[in-house]
């Protein structure tokens, strides 16, 4: 009988099923597992694995490099990964070295996959991490390492010991602070402490330069002051969290009534075609450092869940992110002057009279 999920796929079922039973027959032991805290000290060189390349999965790693930059400042961090863009995510972290990107298809690229693997595996680390609950690729590859100690969830997805398996939170289902939780409860420390939130560590002058874009868009548009504030609106994102051309001029109707003294600005897709009917001023950028230094600039950023809502909050910009059909407790913004919009049922006129009466809006 077939599984009962949308997604399943007989052959994606055989290949995990074989490559389990690969890697408990191969990696069946990377160091007995032990119930001793990771060491606060004695840790300098420190791999992260961690294959998602979506952008928001890519960012949501950055609070876990945070961690690791402040109870271990002394130390080199790597990291393997797939995504196209961890440089530019990833390279302005001063503790990080070296950016290991494997191809997204290992299969097609079988030559750049293992030789990407060579050269990791030619280093010795203290401390390897796979940082992603659900990935087998994720701990093959911390398997693969050469460490002396290796960390990661366990769970009936994770197969091959490591030395210091954590048991997943029910409690705490966030994917930018599960990666923190999993370091914490590894070394003893109090879990529940204030969590990092996303950073792509713009500089004060990448922030100084995304504020003139801003300014010269909104003065392309004949707007020479920023009014009570600038307020971005990203109105694309994929599959069934797309609210549509519709939605959103209803939402922006309401939302300017509200506030007619703000000045809103469209950040447009990759695509580079108007989601808001092209009635805004409009920024747009395929570079995500670039990008993101404009996003800096905003008083407030609004969009569903996406992303660019990600990049938003790792650029330090008060976030509404409007969540209609995904899970806000695993990919909600979170920390100060971020905002999760429970939208679900709700008209845009309403969703925009909540948005509009938040504190950011209103200073």
């Amino acid at each position: 009988m077939l599984k009962k999920t949308r997604y399943y796929s007989p052959i994606n079922d055989f290949r995990r099923t074989v490559a389990r039973r690969l890697m408990r027959m191969v990696f069946g032991s990377h160091g007995q597992p032990t119930s001793e805290p990771l060491p606060a000290k004695g840790i300098y060189r420190i791999l992260v694995c961690h294959v998602s390349h979506s952008l928001g999965n890519t960012l949501l790693l950055t609070p876990l490099l945070s961690e690791l930059e402040k109870v271990y400042p002394a130390a080199e961090i790597d990291i393997l990964t797939r995504s196209a863009i961890a440089k530019s995510v990833y390279g302005h972290f001063f503790n990080v070295q070296r950016i290991f990107r494997l191809p997204a298809h290992g299969v097609g690229h079988p030559f750049q996959f293992f030789g990407t693997l060579r050269r990791m595996r030619k280093l010795r680390y203290d401390l390897a991490i796979d940082a992603d609950p659900l990935s087998h690729t994720g701990r093959l590859l911390t398997l693969l390492s050469n460490s002396t100690y290796t960390l990661g969830f366990s769970s009936p997805k994770k197969h091959g010991e490591i030395t210091h398996p954590v048991p997943l939170p029910d409690e705490l289902e966030s994917k930018g602070r599960r990666p923190v939780y999993l370091l914490r409860h590894a070394m003893g420390s109090k879990v529940a402490a204030d969590y990092p939130v996303p950073d792509i560590r713009l500089s004060a002058s990448e922030r100084a330069q995304g504020k003139e874009a801003l300014m010269r868009s909104l003065a392309a548009a004949g707007i020479a002051s920023p009014g009570r504030g600038i307020v971005g609106i990203f109105g694309n994102a994929t599959g069934s969290k797309l609210l549509g051309e519709a939605w959103w001029a209803r939402f922006m109707q309401a939302l300017e009534a509200v506030h007619p003294g703000h000045r809103f600005v469209e950040i447009l897709p990759h695509s580079g075609e108007s989601m808001l009917g092209s009635r805004y001023s409009a920024y747009f950028s395929s570079d995500l450092r670039k990008l993101a230094c404009v996003l800096s600039g905003l008083d407030v950023y609004i969009s569903a869940d996406c992303g660019v809502m990600h990049l938003a909050c790792a650029s330090d910009v008060p976030t509404m992110g409007i969540f209609t059909v995904t899970n806000a407790a695993e990919w909600g913004p979170y920390g100060p002057g971020r905002h999760v919009i429970q939208a679900q049922g709700k008209e845009p006129e309403e969703v925009a009279r909540i948005i509009a009466a938040m504190p950011e809006l209103n200073t």
